[in-house]
């Protein structure tokens, strides 16, 4: 009786997206493209993930049944832009049955909407973001999700909450203009104008729980130089933003902002959360009580996502969320890395921030509890990158050829994708060969060839000739 055949190998691929190259789909089919030049017959499944970043309000819309609504907002630079927000479908309800909705910050207030000529974070603004809140607002949606990502705007959230009605004062009584820079010069927040809808409006921010306002680890200080801030404007707006949050605690937070205490022992950031849903609800990331008995907004786990958005939309009552426990929901995740024999994540960079609540950390976590092999790919392998090895990643593959323009680079993101992909998986196929790894890898003896004998070449293997 003939053996059953073995298997295909599976594949599991969950990128993030490659920011201003490919998206995370286009990036799992590049990668996928590459996997299967090797191995032709594999089970590949593609995952792409979001984080909250470009592409989550397309990704969730689909995910629910819900659909994307187009309109012109105000742009990071001021500029209006075209822009969405989604509803989604029926399995997702806000409160008091009103309807969901996601507002992506990207799509509004993100680096990609900002040319590099005019990369200041200093001067750029979220008041798109509010925009976009009072756009779902009007559609009757009463659970908003604020997806926090790819920013290209450090203003603390000021300009979001001018677009709900508040009035950013100086010590003259006059309104503040927009960017992080002229939060120097707050002297008071006016809430009385606020949207009165958001009373009744449950806002949620799906963010990075690593990232905090201020401090040694503040946005300004770890971002600000990314979108274009100069070392002297990184201190400017890092004092800019410890006096918005000052303020904003004073001024604007109410009994609706909710204290909760990190776990014992653990730094807040490190505190686990339960997961939440769409459909469902969840205690919010921590909050820091401040010495005056307030909230302290400075260094409260999320606070400084997008720029510091999260912060700003903390004091008008939002719950902080951490972004996995929002954005995975419904994808069976863990189900589909446990099912595969390599699990393959990717993103722009891999750095010493990518163990910080970043794509391929959180993909290698899940798939380490599952015993799955993972490999990582990036478009840079930046300082720090060996860091990821300790959260799960046990190998990782740079993905440019040679030193090329960072336009090329970003043109060809998805060539280069592919043939690394194809590169890494020849490289782990010769390992299995060598070390004789016993596994879904190690891959069938080859038939044994008879010696030469005197006067007789051995023919090199080439490919499979068409018969005759």
């Amino acid at each position: 009786m003939n053996a059953p055949a073995p298997r295909p190998l599976r594949f599991a691929v969950a990128p993030s997206g490659f920011k201003e190259s490919l998206t995370a789909r286009e990036a799992a089919e590049a990668i996928a493209e590459g996997l299967q030049r090797v191995v032709p017959d594999a089970d590949t499944d593609l995952i792409p993930l979001v984080d909250g970043g470009e592409g989550t309000a397309e990704a969730l819309a689909a995910a629910t049944g819900g659909a994307l609504h187009h309109l012109t907002a105000t742009g990071p630079t001021g500029v209006a832009v075209p822009t969405h927000f989604a509803l989604l479908g029926p399995g997702a309800r806000g409160a008091a049955g009103g309807r969901a909705a996601v507002v992506e910050m990207a799509a509004v207030a993100g680096l990609s909407l900002v040319p590099p000529d005019q990369r200041d974070p200093g001067a750029t603004t979220t008041r798109g973001v509010g925009e976009l809140v009072r756009a779902a607002l009007d559609f009757g949606a009463r659970r908003i999700l604020v997806g926090c990502g790819d920013s290209g705007t450090s203003d603390g959230g000021a300009g979001a909450l001018q677009a709900l009605g508040a009035r950013l004062l100086d010590a003259d009584g006059r309104e503040l203009p927009p960017g992080g820079r002229a939060l120097a010069r707050l002297a008071r927040v006016d809430r009385s104008r606020l949207d009165p809808r958001l009373a009744d409006t449950e806002l949620l921010v799906a963010c990075n729980p690593f990232n905090v306002l201020c401090g040694p680890q503040g946005v300004a200080r770890v971002f600000g130089p990314q979108k274009g801030a100069s070392p002297a404007q990184v201190e400017e707006l890092s004092a800019a933003l410890e006096r918005w949050a000052r303020i904003l605690a004073r001024d604007v937070c109410g009994p609706a902002v909710a204290l909760a205490s990190p776990t014992p022992g653990l730094p807040p950031y490190a505190a686990p959360a339960p997961a939440h849903t769409m459909s469902g609800a969840a205690p919010a990331l921590a909050l820091l009580p401040s010495a005056a008995g307030g909230v302290d907004l400075r260094h409260g786990p999320g606070t400084g996502a997008s720029g510091g958005l999260g912060a700003g939309l903390a004091a008008l009552g939002a719950r902080l969320l951490p972004r996995f426990d929002v954005l995975l929901d419904g994808l069976d995740l863990d189900a589909r890395l446990a099912r595969a024999d390599l699990v393959v994540t990717a993103e722009g960079a891999l750095d010493r921030q990518t163990t910080r609540g970043k794509i391929p950390a959180e993909v290698a976590r899940r798939a380490k509890a599952h015993g799955r092999p993972v490999l990582a790919l990036a478009g840079t392998i930046g300082e720090g990158a060996r860091e990821v090895r300790g959260a799960g990643v046990d190998a990782y593959h740079g993905i440019l050829p040679a030193p090329v323009a960072l336009a090329e680079a970003l043109g060809r993101g998805r060539e280069f994708l592919a043939d690394a992909a194809e590169a890494a998986l020849r490289m782990i196929l010769i390992g299995t060969r060598l070390t004789g790894a016993p596994g879904r890898f190690a891959p069938p003896a080859p038939a044994p060839t008879p010696p030469p004998g005197p006067g007789r070449l051995v023919p090199l293997p080439g490919p499979p000739t068409a018969p005759r």
